[in-house]
């Protein structure tokens, strides 16, 4: 499916941008406030779990910063980088000179296309169902749009630039195997296209291991072309710190820090500390991961209790669900009657229609108030349930 807008009289950006997604569940917001317990907000990826004591630590500590740090970061946040990959991704040849900081994993994807060029009369492919960011990226840059779930599935005669890919997947949870990775970065080098590997959720697999874009199984250790994006917001609670990374072709990595010392796209040296003694430390993440599997087992259970259809969430921090003959929106309305928010599907691109995605990141007290509603309405209400008005 391919955006056919005249590429020759772009209109304003402000008109090619969608409205921001999570402005058009106000009212749903409102409503599921109403409710005599209160919201239960599973609308958004957003964690609510403590940042662990020593990351914190980590941040005072070196919050005497009075000199600008420098884009490229300091070499020992470049080593811990790459020796998270190498420790916990499975990438060896992953080193110093391959490794990126950013501020949060959003500025770089979303910034991507313009950053390399990709002209109007080309295209950029994102999944069937994808992070509403990808697609906002390529309406900044003016470019045309492929949704497309197998990439090598697209169109030769189309001028493909860059091919984003996530996994595990927001909102579907699915996990693309080795064999999946493999044809998409054959089919990438064939044709001379850029891959942008979103595993910010690489940490929680639950059914299926994800793997780096950048395993030797599925590269060969040639990074080519290839780029893999990562983020401390999930596996340490660090949204609100903005501390993500990405690593990959070397060439791709030292012509986007150029562009970015221009811009002045710079992580704070107080963040920098934190990052370091984040990657270092594994028990913290093993922590967090058995606290979203007792979740992600609770709300399963509960919402096909409740009559949803839930499919096993391979990896990832959200529940892709659906109820035959429910809109997306009449189930967003059902639970928000229930208190609980949850996203519409359509966020995510047209194969989203009748689908609903539950995010784990509530606290266990709130999870466990949300699992109550659901199965008290198991029992009592009517699964015919439309009034969709706000």
């Amino acid at each position: 499916m391919t955006n056919t807008a005249d590429v020759q009289s772009l209109p304003p950006l402000e008109q090619r941008l969608a409205d921001f997604p999570w402005d058009q569940i106000v009212t749903y917001r409102e409503r599921a406030s109403r409710h005599p317990g209160g919201m239960v907000n599973l609308s958004m990826g957003s964690p609510v779990d403590p940042t662990p004591d020593f990351i914190r630590r980590a941040l005072s500590d070196a919050s005497n910063a009075p000199g600008y740090p420098t884009t490229i970061g300091q070499p020992a946040l470049r080593e811990a980088i790459a020796e998270w990959f190498v420790r916990r991704a499975g990438a060896p040849e992953v080193t110093a000179d391959h490794v990126l900081p950013l501020i949060g994993t959003k500025e770089l994807l979303a910034w991507l296309p313009t950053l390399l060029e990709v002209p109007a009369s080309s295209a950029v492919a994102v999944p069937a169902l994808a992070y509403p960011s990808y697609v906002a990226a390529i309406s900044i840059a003016g470019a045309q749009i492929i949704f497309e779930d197998h990439p090598v599935a697209i169109d030769p005669s189309l001028d493909v630039r860059i091919c984003y890919i996530n996994h595990p997947n927001n909102p579907t949870g699915v996990v693309t195997t080795v064999d999946e990775l493999r044809a998409i970065v054959q089919w990438a080098r064939e044709r001379n296209v850029v891959v942008v590997s979103d595993e910010c959720y690489s940490e929680f697999g639950w059914t299926k291991q994800p793997h780096t874009i950048l395993h030797p199984d599925v590269c060969g250790g040639d990074f080519t072309n290839l780029l893999a994006v990562n983020s401390l917001s999930k596996r340490s609670n660090m949204a609100g710190y903005r501390s993500g990374f990405f690593a990959g072709d070397q060439a791709l990595v030292s012509r986007l820090l150029n562009i970015r010392k221009h811009l002045g796209v710079v992580m704070p040296t107080p963040i920098q500390a934190a990052t370091i003694a984040a990657l270092g430390d594994d028990a913290h993440v093993d922590t967090q991961r058995a606290i979203y599997r007792a979740r992600r087992d609770k709300l399963t259970d509960a919402l096909r209790g409740a009559g949803w259809h839930v499919p096993d969430c391979e990896g990832g921090l959200y529940l892709w669900i659906d109820k035959p003959g429910e809109t997306a929106w009449e189930s967003v309305a059902v639970l928000a009657d229930l208190g609980i928010l949850a996203t519409p599907g359509d966020f995510y691109g047209p194969a989203g229609a009748g689908h609903v995605r539950v995010a784990l990141t509530a606290s266990d007290a709130n999870v466990d108030d949300a699992v109550e509603r659901l199965y008290r309405f198991s029992t009592t209400a009517s699964s015919n349930w439309k009034d969709v008005t706000p």
